[in-house]
């Protein structure tokens, strides 16, 4: 990939199945298969939330493959007078792509939309080996994270 390629960031699109989101996201973690009638249901699901869930996604404009995304859903407490806490999910960078500064450009793109929906912070679960990553785009530790998985 050279240095004209633009990689903006936009909202995931209804299309963009058809460009390998789902591919993607299977380098991240399980995702099976999804069909056309499942993805636009989900979809429109998410799509019905507004700015409260917002995907979003670079696409290459040379091969017109999705080849980065990332997730931020606004948690809505009772706590920090009725504050917002924004959840930022599912960040994957193609493997073809990596250190081309995506991964920062998903994560400020979900940081920025957060902050613009009034957040008082943002969250995230990441391995760690991505914890220096994340440090580099401004985040630090903070507690443990807890999982019970339902199979």
């Amino acid at each position: 990939m050279d240095a004209g390629h633009k990689f903006q960031v936009r909202k995931l699109e209804i299309l963009d199945k058809s460009k390998g989101f789902i591919e993607l996201l299977q380098q991240l973690t399980i995702c099976d298969s999804v069909s056309d009638k499942e993805f636009e249901e989900r979809f429109q699901e998410i799509n019905s939330f507004g700015d409260d869930h917002l995907i979003c996604v670079i696409e290459d404009d040379h091969s017109g493959k999705i080849i980065a995304t990332g997730s931020v859903f606004i948690e809505k407490k009772f706590l920090r007078n009725c504050g917002k806490v924004g959840h930022i999910e599912d960040v994957v960078v193609d493997s073809a792509a990596r250190g081309m500064q995506l991964g920062k450009k998903i994560i400020e793109f979900l940081t920025d939309h957060a902050h613009s929906m009034g957040c008082y912070k943002v969250i995230l679960d990441c391995s760690l080996e991505n914890k220096a990553f994340y440090e580099k785009c401004g985040y630090s530790q903070k507690e443990v994270q807890m999982v019970k998985y339902f199979v």
